[in-house]
């Protein structure tokens, strides 16, 4: 005799402080998968980061409730699983089959095998003739470029429609070729109507990149709609008149991105930021041919041979060290208690670009780390932020910020400061100019330092005071060592 049937709803919870919504991002099981308690199932993403989120339930997927892509209110239900173990009745059901057929999920590339993965069921479907769609790509589930995901048939055929069952060697029966490329790359593919695999991939292993998509993109829209019209795969035609309709039947003249996620909350937080604390930004200009020096020296130690060195790392010092001497930079504005909140601990933000927007982690206890510990997180972070990976702890708690604009070929800039935070230093390129030094002029490497900070807390003196001893350090790297 069967087992009786159980569903159970996943509701999205609040992964974050407060959170209300996230966006669908990957699913890693289709209906008919076998998930056990903690396994991971979906990748959301928040307004602060990309989270991956476990089911507390064991048994077989019976239906997914939100797609990949969709906004969805925390409390709502994603996903039902039968826990009972019997067939369900109603949609996202896939019939048993000989468990013989059933195949384990294969791993992404460098991971190795996982207890308790996946198994996904055969599932019986027609070939597919020429009429059919072509199935749908892997998924990079790592989000870093050049790292192809593990394609399975079952994952591949989202919806199931016009895929066509796989062989032993994973490959389609169409015998069309997967297209490799990561969800920001496949997201902006489906925004400007581009089927991907009509696309040449230039990037390392016949991936996918942003500039792929946009050279094809901007090839097909010169074309003139009668051959566009012949060279146009099923998919772009399907595809074609919502781009028209969206650009107003100009198509390629206009691009509308939706607004969502990790931008969401940057915009939120900016607008927050700039209409509440009194902004004020003061700029100086240093000469850092001896740091410049500095980071040469340093990276031919050898405890800073496997290590990035750069000049940031020493601005960084430097910031801390001007902490040390003047604690009321790293505070923050209580206004239910109306009270200024001194920190004596530096949770040290640094401002990372990334596809999903800036995001700012931070080096938790940073006044304590050591020179080469400093390096480490910093690389570690940025190189998390940039795979869309970094942790929500490593979003909170921030309380003094740096941010690179000179990365941009940029010399200065108004930073805006974190919410909650009362200072944020931004310094620009290192650039060679002449300069008066020791009496006479001379080529020497100089930058321009920017201070933002918050005037209900940071005055005009500590400000200047603070700036001030920044570029001392940075003039002269020894001075952070006598002041740290």
């Amino acid at each position: 005799m069967s087992e009786q049937s159980q569903l159970e709803q996943f509701h999205l919870p609040d992964v974050g402080e407060g959170l209300t919504e996230a966006e669908i991002l990957t699913w890693h099981v289709q209906p008919g998968d076998e998930v056990t308690v903690n396994q991971i199932i979906v990748e959301v993403e928040t307004a602060k980061a990309a989270v991956e989120l476990p089911t507390p339930f064991a048994g077989t997927v019976h239906e997914l409730l939100a797609a990949e892509g969709a906004t969805v209110d925390v409390g709502s239900p994603i996903i039902t699983v039968n826990t009972g173990g019997g067939a369900a009745t109603g949609g996202g059901g896939v019939p048993e089959q000989d468990a013989t057929e059933e195949q384990p999920e294969k791993p992404l590339v460098g991971t190795g095998a996982k207890e308790g993965a996946t198994r996904r069921r055969a599932r019986r479907r027609p070939a597919a003739t020429n009429g059919d769609a072509p199935p749908a790509p892997a998924r990079d589930r790592s989000g870093a470029e050049g790292v192809p995901a593990a394609v399975d048939g079952a994952a591949a055929a989202t919806g199931g429609a016009g895929t066509g069952a796989r062989g032993a060697d994973d490959t389609p029966a169409s015998g069309r070729v997967v297209t490799l490329a990561k969800p920001p790359v496949r997201k902006l593919a489906k925004d400007l109507g581009v089927d991907l695999a009509a696309v040449t991939p230039t990037g390392d292993g016949g991936v996918v990149t942003r500039a792929d998509v946009h050279r094809h993109h901007e090839a097909t829209s010169t074309s003139t709609s009668a051959s566009a019209s012949t060279a146009t795969t099923g998919a772009e035609a399907q595809q074609a008149p919502q781009a028209v309709a969206t650009d107003g039947g100009r198509e390629g003249r206009e691009e509308r991105i939706p607004v969502r996620g990790v931008r969401k909350h940057t915009a939120a937080a900016m607008v927050r930021s700039a209409f509440t604390a009194p902004h004020v930004t003061e700029f100086l200009q240093v000469d850092v041919t001896e740091t410049v020096a500095a980071v040469e020296r340093l990276r031919q130690r050898p405890e800073f041979s496997e290590r990035k060195v750069s000049p940031l790392l020493l601005i960084a010092k430097a910031l801390l060290a001007t902490v040390r001497r003047h604690p009321g930079l790293n505070a923050s504005w209580d206004d239910e208690a109306q009270e200024i909140v001194i920190r004596h601990y530096v949770n040290l933000g640094i401002a990372a670009a990334t596809e999903r927007g800036l995001v700012v982690p931070n080096i938790k206890e940073a006044q304590d780390k050591s020179l080469p510990e400093l390096a480490d997180e910093m690389q570690r972070l940025t190189e998390t932020a940039r795979r869309g990976a970094t942790s929500l702890a490593e979003l909170s708690g921030g309380t003094i910020t740096i941010t690179n604009v000179g990365v941009f070929g940029v010399d200065a800039g108004t930073p805006i400061l974190n919410p909650g935070e009362a200072a944020i230093l931004a310094f620009g390129q290192i650039r060679d100019m002449p300069w008066v030094h020791q009496g006479e002029l001379a080529v020497r490497k100089v930058t321009t330092l920017s201070l933002s900070f918050d005037h209900r807390m940071v005055d005009g003196e500590l400000g200047s005071k603070a700036l001030r001893d920044i570029g001392a350090m940075l003039e002269d790297p020894l001075t952070a060592l006598a002041w740290s």
